[in-house]
């Protein structure tokens, strides 16, 4: 996948680890950089105990160590201020020499634009920020806004904004046409860091809770959330250990008692299959008993996680299937192809704009 992507003219990924391991990233660096790819070293911001200025700037240490081409710090949880920006930032670019940072964050809690802000006035040379309407809500803020305001700052920020403008009506048309939600900025929420549930999976949490007839009680589940997490040795909140976090504490809420039904995926989770031995030191030693004292943990204890060869998906899906449809079966599924097929014929016209622009103007 990654040969073809640099085929395809991509040049830079981010790569990263679910427990900030730094250090177990290096062999898949070297490889990314001997395939033509310049990797990005994340280290992904957390609100805990255990999650002290120290243990940021350590691993600020650890991915300078590893000589990566930049270094992202990444909020993917919404959970920066723009005071603890401002506090720990620049904490982190002292440790790391010449190295440019990028900065990822999201706007679950309404302070992605500031914080985006505060980050470029520490030293950081990139700021990631998305296309109206997928910007704000749950995503990154507005590259609109961000562009502007720095601007405004006296930053020089090399954009042209109008070139993007079409991009923007495109995909806001798109999302009309299909009844998508338009991403919003949000109002602030303290109950955010107690919980961390990212925006995007509360709407799922709801969802299950009504398919309970508990649709009244996602309050209780948010609390239950934050019991799970520190249940669990306080995990980054970050895909796919939030989504464990989150559905647990559903289906605590809808049984009425703790871990009484548990996923694979938690099982696997306190098995060590999702953080290693770094898991299972910081899960609860009762709680980690329990999960796996069932009958279905006992059969995935020596589960191992399929890895089908180039080979192996040849024959699967077929020898003339191309590069790109291979990869999107083999990572997506094995219905990703018609999907992308189905919606790019609903959605485009001969000249590629929104069907229902062109209808307008017919």
């Amino acid at each position: 996948m990654i040969s073809k992507a640099v085929d395809l003219g991509i040049r830079y990924t981010r790569i990263g680890d679910n427990w900030n391991r730094i250090t177990r990233l290096r062999d898949k660096k070297e490889r990314l950089e001997r395939l033509g790819m310049r990797p990005v070293i994340n280290v992904m911001y957390s609100v805990s105990a255990r999650h002290t200025d120290e243990y940021f700037i350590e691993r600020a240490r650890q991915a300078a160590a590893i000589q990566p081409f930049r270094i992202c710090f990444k909020d993917v949880g919404g959970l920066l201020t723009p005071e603890r920006t401002r506090e720990l930032v620049p904490k982190l670019l002292a440790e790391t020499g010449d190295i440019p940072w990028e900065f990822h964050g999201h706007c679950n809690n309404g302070l992605g634009p500031l914080n985006a802000l505060e980050a470029v006035k520490a030293g950081v040379q990139y700021v990631h920020t998305a296309v109206p309407p997928l910007a704000n809500g749950n995503s990154q803020p507005s590259v609109f806004n961000v562009a502007r305001n720095l601007r405004a700052l006296g930053y020089d920020a090399p954009l042209d904004l109008e070139a993007l403008q079409p991009a923007s009506d495109h995909l806001r048309a798109v999302a009309r046409q299909e009844g998508f939600p338009e991403g919003q900025p949000v109002e602030y929420s303290e109950r955010q860091y107690t919980h961390q549930i990212p925006g995007g999976m509360i709407s799922n949490l709801v969802y299950q809770l009504q398919q309970a007839g508990l649709g009244d009680r996602i309050e209780e589940t948010l609390e239950e959330a934050a019991q799970v997490r520190a249940d669990f040795g306080y995990p980054i909140m970050v895909t796919p250990l939030s989504q464990f976090v989150g559905s647990q504490a559903a289906i605590n809420v809808i049984l009425g008692e703790r871990y009484k039904q548990v996923s694979d995926d938690v099982i696997h989770y306190a098995w060590g299959r999702h953080g290693g031995d770094e898991a299972i030191a910081g899960m609860d030693p009762e709680v980690r008993a329990k999960i796996l004292d069932r009958p279905r943990a006992r059969e995935l204890e020596h589960f191992e996680v399929p890895e089908p060869t180039l080979r192996e998906l040849r024959q699967r899906y077929g020898e003339s299937t191309s590069d790109e449809e291979l990869i999107l079966r083999a990572i997506v599924g094995d219905d990703a192809a018609e999907v992308v097929r189905a919606a790019s014929a609903r959605h485009a016209g001969a000249d590629g704009r929104p069907l229902v622009e062109l209808l307008r103007e017919l």
